[in-house]
């Protein structure tokens, strides 16, 4: 077998079995059938939107254009209302929907009454500062639960909402109004993150001299005198007198299921962010289902969700899945490393949190640190885990599994992007067999495969492409006035299949391996290794927390392999461990994955929903101008990354 082949089957040695406890099976809401009621997609996801409410059922399930799609055609449907007023006249108004945590320890709870007539009233309020059905409302807010609020009253009335996460800079908030031609925003005097306040309208105010649209602007008072905060009369008005003076309320607008539901930017890694489009009907039936089905909710779990509402898993599954589920969720605005690193082990024992969805790079961080913390804490509520975001390491599952879920948890782990809208590929718990560091099947209703680079698909074993062959509900609709860049990243390079740009593998058994972007991939003297593989290999050393990874040039082999790597507490970075790396790459993968270099750093370059910036890496490798940071949530990281990179070339 060639270097290149041995390192393709590194990933799938991975041979440790985990099947769902029968207890959990026996009571789980998913069963294996759904598989086969899957293959006719149409009536399944018919069968799901049935469950929402209608005011107009749809005349047709779905008008599929190549590249455009259509779902639900005609049918007349409201999200706020879905979210909020079905419940109103069940035992579910007094269920708690959200219990808030601020980072400074301040509380709220809501209950889905709470919700219902918060957000009546700011929806009247914003029908009275002049929005009306189709304008387009940025929202710009810290994790507090007015953001949610925010979101619901812009669907209420048919405002479509762009949220731009609360860390992006003024200059990336500028462009992302502009863009959306928003004619208002909604944001907060500011926020907190690891102790420091956070002034997000001071952000605002430094650019909305540069957009026109904005006509109106609402700041919800989070921190209060902590922050000096000017008011311009005439366009600014504090949020609670807003919502005070409203009325009580307002009646939904009956949405076309593909009039647009949201606008939500994905940052690419060149080029103007992306407006990735999501409708009414379909992004709601994807996401209503993929909740219920994926964490298996029942009354009385409660749901914790780890993401910023800025990003796509915010939106998908802290507010929309969720609340359509009537589900009851903990928010919380804060880092989980503040005051100490056990901030996220108390709310779950504070709040029995049942089911808990966080990241591959949150649980690689918990390893670095050690189980002491979890130690101190009682965890023993948790009944399901998830991942997502990224590919998880083999190494970073079993830990979860073991130290977090007490080896009685199902982990899902979940493969979907901003554009899917739904989670795409992940185990169903109580009936997929899992495979530490596999997404494992496609979702019931959905068809994806791994294809070469003619379009063809892989057999067993092999790697390529990841593409959707057929059309889901809650896909993106095209981008927000740019068809043919829509067409030309989605759909020119396989016709007829959704480019997703993430490699992946399959197995024997039919097991998806995500391998990340495609972009990602090390050519050392003509064989192809990908970065999530070496990155798995390094982090399966008992001494390693993290690792990222990336191709450099080298004179004989074309690219070699330059690794930085994050110890776990107690080791250290010597000559003798880089060797001893070293030699563990070369031994899982083989010698062509072997790292030319390893710089020992205390982090590494992350945006702020987790995902590592490799671009970042490379371009301090090569000495080239930093492209775009605004996504970096550590900027400071950059300098040390630098310092420490060029020490080791000097070496």
């Amino acid at each position: 077998m060639s270097d290149s082949n041995k390192a393709l089957e590194s990933l799938l040695e991975e041979k440790r079995l985990f099947p769902p406890p029968e207890d959990f099976k026996k009571a789980a809401l998913a069963t294996a059938d759904l598989y086969e009621k899957g293959k006719e997609s149409e009536a399944f996801w018919a069968d799901m939107a049935s469950e929402l409410h209608w005011f107009k059922p749809w005349d047709e399930v779905l008008e599929w254009k190549l590249p455009f799609a259509k779902w639900f055609i005609n049918g007349k449907i409201n999200a706020s209302y879905n979210c909020i007023d079905r419940f109103i006249s069940s035992p579910t108004r007094d269920k708690v929907a959200i219990m808030w945590e601020g980072e400074p320890g301040d509380e709220r709870t809501l209950t889905y009454l709470d919700l219902y007539r918060e957000v009546n009233k700011l929806a009247n309020a914003l029908k009275h500062l002049g929005i009306k059905r189709g304008d387009r409302v940025t929202i710009y807010m810290p994790m507090i639960p007015e953001i949610v609020v925010a979101m619901l009253a812009c669907t209420r009335i048919g405002a479509p909402h762009s949220v731009v996460f609360g860390g992006f800079s003024a200059e990336a908030l500028r462009g992302r109004i502009n863009d959306a031609g928003a004619k208002a925003l909604i944001t907060a005097d500011g926020g907190y993150r690891r102790g420091k306040v956070i002034p997000l309208k001071q952000a605002a105010d430094e650019i909305l001299k540069d957009t026109p649209t904005i006509e109106s602007v609402v700041v919800v008072r989070r921190v209060g005198d902590a922050l000096k905060t000017t008011m311009k009369e005439g366009r600014d008005y504090w949020y609670h007198d807003a919502v005070n003076a409203a009325e009580e309320y307002c009646e939904p607008e009956q949405m076309d299921a593909e009039d647009m539901l949201f606008l939500l930017y994905s940052s690419g890694t060149t080029g103007k962010p992306k407006g990735v489009v999501h409708t009414t009907g379909g992004y709601l039936t994807g996401v209503y289902a993929t909740f219920k089905y994926i964490f298996d909710y029942k009354p009385g779990d409660i749901f914790w969700c780890t993401a910023d509402i800025g990003w796509i898993t915010g939106h998908s599954y802290i507010v929309y899945g969720p609340l359509l589920n009537g589900a009851t969720q903990v928010m919380y605005e804060g880092a989980p490393d503040y005051p100490d690193r056990g901030r996220w082990w108390r709310i779950v024992e504070k709040y029995s949190v049942s089911i808990l969805y966080s990241t591959p790079t949150s649980i690689r961080s918990f390893m670095k640190w050690g189980t002491k913390w979890l130690e101190e804490r009682n965890l023993s509520s948790l009944r399901l885990l998830g991942t997502v975001g990224e590919p998880i390491n083999p190494e970073a599952w079993v830990w979860y599994y073991k130290y977090v879920g007490n080896e009685k948890c199902p982990i899902v782990d979940t493969w979907w992007q901003t554009e899917t809208g739904q989670i795409m590929i992940t185990p169903l718990p109580g009936v997929t067999v899992c495979k530490p560091g596999s997404a494992t099947h496609p979702f019931p209703g959905t068809e994806v495969e791994v294809v070469d680079e003619q379009g063809n698909p892989v057999k067993p074993g092999g790697s390529g492409y990841l593409v959707i062959t057929k059309p889901w509900p809650a896909m993106l609709r095209t981008l927000y006035k740019d068809e043919k860049r829509y067409r030309e990243t989605y759909w020119s390079k396989f016709p007829g299949k959704y480019l997703t740009s993430d490699g992946a593998k399959l197995d024997e058994d039919g097991y998806f391996w995500i391998l990340g972007r495609v972009d990602d991939i090390i050519k050392v003297a003509g064989h192809r290794l990908s970065t999530m593989e070496i990155e798995s290999a390094l982090v399966d050393h008992h001494a390693v927390a993290e690792a990222a990874v990336i191709g450099i040039s080298h004179e004989i082999k074309g690219e070699a392999v330059a690794a930085f790597v994050i110890l776990k507490e107690g080791f250290k970075g010597t000559p003798e461990m880089q060797q001893e790396l070293k030699m563990h790459a070369r031994k899982k993968i083989g010698p062509i994955a072997e790292p030319e270099t390893i710089i020992f750093v205390s982090e590494v370059p992350k945006t702020r929903s987790g995902k590592i910036m490799r671009r970042l890496l490379r371009d301090i490798a090569t000495g080239r101008a930093l492209g775009d940071i605004s996504t970096l949530s550590e900027p400071g990281v950059i300098a040390e990354l630098k310092k420490r990179y060029e020490s080791e070339e000097r070496e």
